[in-house]
């Protein structure tokens, strides 16, 4: 489809956002919910539908959902109640999904997100506990689907926002931002291609300037944030083509598909209605308590952006390395125990910046399963920041500390890398170089200066790339000055 300019129109956007939460067990059922078992061993006769089973809430489901509706300025509801969506599917066996309808838990919150030329708040609707379904898998029978309930009542939240986004680059940064939050909070890992963190976009376009919202469609199946911002992309694109075509935009669910970059039609859009939702009458309310609120408050940790503002302000770190280093809250503390062992914020960030996280880019490993600790860095930085070696031998050691326990100085040291500044050690070295050439000195003494790094490089020959090269080159230079 060809690109075609939107001036006359404007896109309306709003994302609902699912977080499958990191509980230990799942939101009605004492099971494991972690990720990637064999299919169907993490069930009980609960998520299998049996008759007469009953559903037990955990309670970290209800105190993780507090937790982000509280980083987000929410309203808590004191009082809210389960719902049961039904609807018929293979992945589903009690023909219902527990979810919330009429009265989430927290509501009306907002997020800001910022852009190259400006700042945008994007606000939240609501934010509702569900569990989530099963899961049918097409691709690996040639004559069924097969169906895994592993997934079938793993605790999810929904994050619904407000349809204030305009644009593809806004909505991916808005789930960006909904990523960190979340991570930040370790209530979710956030990771879209497992699904622990997934997007639907309800997209619609109307002419600039009119005020009532133009027929939607929502679009599914987007398992990355670049794929997020191509879907919108593509269907704000095509609204306006059928639009200006003389066609009409139909309400439907749309499936995007990543290798040929377009959508499909999935079904006609339901309504609310067609789930026939009403109260769950095996779950009693939920009731918040300000003793409840205060205590989760007290765990909440810095969040990204005031935490992107402290390094700014107090660290003076420039706004993009501050903003790469809180992207993720795990590469922060690594940063920020590195400084508890060295107060020099920039040259740890840079060197965090560009060898570790070129390191974790090589290797497709997070911070956490990276080898230096934060420790072992921060004497290595010293090193160099001391003139104790030089650009080269840090960066051997640091290949070195990647597999082993020492310390940087015990490396250089057996790898012979400590540079010498030790006058007695270079005095016969630079004398013996003089004296060996003399056209050079005399060159030199004739204003030929760039011959100083001729001289250096024999002092760092001889001396086998011990000598300091700071302090060699002012030895070199009082001697060929002051000696005619």
């Amino acid at each position: 489809m060809s690109t075609i300019s939107n001036e006359k129109y404007e896109a309306v956007i709003g994302l609902e956002v699912h977080a499958q939460l990191l509980t230990k067990s799942k939101a009605f059922a004492a099971v494991s919910s972690e990720y990637g078992g064999a299919p169907n061993r993490q069930v009980t006769p609960l998520c299998l539908g049996h008759p007469g089973t009953l559903p037990v809430l955990n309670q970290n489901l209800v105190r993780y959902t507090l937790k982000v509706g509280l980083a987000t300025g929410c309203k808590i509801s004191e009082k809210s109640i389960f719902a049961r969506k039904n609807y018929f599917y293979p992945d589903l066996p009690k023909g219902y999904q527990i979810s919330q309808y009429e009265t989430p838990i927290c509501y009306n919150g907002c997020i800001q997100i910022e852009l190259e030329d400006y700042v945008k708040t994007i606000g939240i609707t609501r934010i509702h506990m569900e569990e989530d379904a099963g899961k049918s898998i097409h691709d690996q029978d040639p004559y069924h689907t097969l169906v895994d309930l592993n997934r079938a009542g793993t605790p999810l939240i929904e994050i619904v926002s407000e349809p204030d986004i305009r644009t593809p680059r806004e909505a991916y940064e808005y789930l960006k931002k909904i990523r960190q939050i979340v991570q930040y909070l370790e209530v979710c890992d956030g990771n879209m291609e497992e699904g622990s963190l997934r997007c639907d976009a309800n997209v619609s376009i109307r002419p600039r300037g009119q005020k009532e919202f133009g027929t939607r469609t929502e679009l599914k199946n987007m398992n990355s944030f670049r794929n997020v911002e191509r879907a919108i992309t593509f269907e704000i694109e095509r609204q306006i083509e059928l639009v200006e075509s003389g066609g009409e935009v139909v309400q439907q669910t749309l499936l995007w598909d990543p290798n040929k970059l377009e959508t499909r039609q999935m079904r006609s859009k339901e309504e609310a209605h067609d789930y026939r939702y009403f109260p769950e009458p095996d779950l009693p309310p939920i009731i918040v308590t300000e003793s409840l609120l205060e205590d989760i408050q007290s765990e909440l940790p810095e969040l990204p952006d005031k935490r992107f503002q402290r390094f700014v302000d107090e660290l003076s770190l420039n706004k993009d390395d501050a903003e790469i280093l809180t992207d993720n809250r795990y590469l922060a503390d690594y940063f920020e125990e590195a400084l508890v062992f060295l107060d020099e914020p920039k040259a740890i960030s840079n060197v965090i910046l560009t060898e570790v996280l070129r390191v974790l880019n090589d290797k497709s490993i997070s911070i956490n399963e990276f080898s230096i600790t934060p420790k072992q860095l921060s004497g290595l930085i010293r090193l160099k920041l001391e003139d104790k070696i030089n650009s080269s031998a840090m960066q051997t050691i640091f290949n070195e500390l990647i597999r082993s326990d020492k310390d940087a100085l015990d490396l250089a040291g057996e790898l012979n890398l400590i540079q010498v500044s030790d006058s007695g050690f270079l005095e016969p070295i630079i004398d013996e170089i003089l004296e060996s050439n003399p056209d050079e000195v005399k060159r030199y003494r004739e204003g030929k200066k760039a011959l100083m790094g001729f001289f250096i490089g024999q002092v760092m020959k001889q001396s086998k790339g011990k000598a300091n090269p700071k302090q060699a080159r002012e030895m070199v230079a009082a001697r060929l000055d002051s000696t005619e």
